[in-house]
């Protein structure tokens, strides 16, 4: 059996300070360990993720003399303690301290620090943006198909919808009367949010997690909230599949920054190149890598790599046209869950070849 994980050290005596200091804790889904003296701290001390020592009993552990390692903060309540207090400086240089917290004001700043020793260091989660080239194109089905094929591969997943106007990703997915966190939750979100509380907090379908809207009035994310919720997909998921709005907003342009691959769906019609045309040119400028997925059928002969080139992009695949896709979406079926037909081999094939980039 495997030991337990260590978790942060709240070193602190003063019944305010601790409450305040337990709240950011629980802010960030960090466990804690609270204990009352030096000596209890002493064992915990070297594996702790993350120390911090409240003012009123640092000069307990100077004196103790515990041993030297980084990750330690000095928490300090500004209605005791003024910043411009040299003598709160010199202890925390005594302390071995790397920073000095001022509560209230470095609260955001703490939660942070509580998050990242709980979540570990970053995931290097990879981001797949998708975008229609024109209303209808077949981005929010992609989306879905790419999260369901990766979680069914065994990758830790997350489905991001990031188009307020779109008509949900969770009723795609069959989920809309599922409980759990939706973005108008998240739109006061500043700073990080806890990977595995976001990841237990969302529906999910099989092993997949789905963020998406509610029915509600909320129309747009602050990009910080986007910004903190990319943040924490990437940290817990092996992989994000983010279905952003034709014409990005703040919170879309976020994500595009974040991307490795952005794919663009086009219909294989002349009028729908002409769209797509200039939904590249807003989000070129934002994107790491950025190609066209071409979908079928081509009414005119239209060859996909012609409108590749009209786009000037490289083309990843094309999509085969599906009858019987449309009626299976009315009924409720999850795209690409079978894994039979042109749309789920498109994105074994582009999941395989994004595996082999690493």
């Amino acid at each position: 059996m495997s030991p337990p994980e260590a978790c942060p050290l709240v070193c602190v005596r003063d019944p305010e300070l601790t409450d305040n200091l337990l709240r950011l804790a629980a802010a960030a889904g960090a466990d804690v360990e609270v204990p009352v003296d030096p000596i209890g701290a002493r064992p915990l001390w070297t594996d702790a993720p993350l120390v911090i020592v409240g003012t009123d009993v640092v000069a307990e552990y100077v004196s103790a003399r515990l041993p030297y390692r980084p990750g330690v903060v000095l928490a300090a309540d500004e209605r005791h303690v003024r910043p411009g207090d040299s003598a709160v400086w010199r202890v925390a240089s005594d302390l071995g301290a790397e920073h000095v917290a001022f509560l209230p004001t470095a609260e955001a700043w703490l939660v942070d620090r509580l998050t990242e020793a709980v979540s570990g260091p970053r995931r290097a989660g990879r981001v797949v943006a998708v975008i229609g080239g024109r209303g209808g194109a077949g981005a929010s089905v992609l989306s879905a198909a790419l999260a369901v094929t990766a979680a069914r591969n065994g990758s830790r997943t997350m489905l991001v919808d990031a188009d307020p106007l779109g008509g949900g990703l969770d009723l795609l997915l069959g989920r809309e009367n599922t409980g759990g966190l939706r973005w108008p939750d998240l739109v006061d979100t500043a700073g990080r949010v806890s990977p595995p509380a976001l990841h237990d907090a969302l529906p999910r379908v099989g092993e997949l997690s789905v963020l998406s809207w509610d029915r509600g009035d909320v129309l747009a994310v602050p990009p910080e909230a986007a910004e903190a919720a990319l943040d924490a997909g990437r940290r817990f998921s092996d992989l994000l599949v983010v279905d952003l709005p034709r014409r990005p907003d703040d919170a879309a342009v976020r994500v595009l920054q974040a991307a490795d691959v952005t794919l663009l769906v086009v219909p294989a019609e002349v009028r729908a190149c002409a769209a797509a045309s200039r939904v590249v040119r807003a989000v070129r400028p934002h994107c790491a890598q950025l190609s066209c997925v071409v979908r079928g059928p081509a009414p005119a002969g239209l060859r996909s790599a012609d409108l590749a080139t009209a786009l000037e992009l490289p083309l990843a695949g094309v999509l085969r046209a599906e009858p019987r896709l449309a009626g299976a979406l009315e009924r409720g079926d999850v795209p690409a869950a079978t894994g039979r037909g042109p749309l789920a081999g498109f994105c074994r094939s582009f999941l395989a070849e994004l595996e082999a980039a690493e």
